[in-house]
């Protein structure tokens, strides 16, 4: 089944992309924060939740963990 019909397969790609892209700014933040407009704006605005959300993105990645391994 399609990620986007799964709901909580959704949620994951939805979590992993707010992370990777919090990553992505931590590591390259000219590549990111030149991009505030446009297609290119959703990983500046996923960057932005991942570091004002963090505690509650890394809660919900636990959890997440622990719905898979379960």
């Amino acid at each position: 089944m399609s990620a986007l019909f799964n709901f909580s397969s959704l949620l994951l790609v939805i979590l992993l992309s707010i992370c990777t892209c919090t990553y992505i700014r931590a590591a390259a933040p000219g590549l990111v924060d030149r991009n505030k407009n446009g297609p290119l704006g959703l990983v500046f605005k996923a960057a932005r939740i991942g570091e004002r959300l963090s505690p509650y993105v890394s809660l919900a990645c636990i959890v997440m963990a622990c719905y898979l391994i379960v």
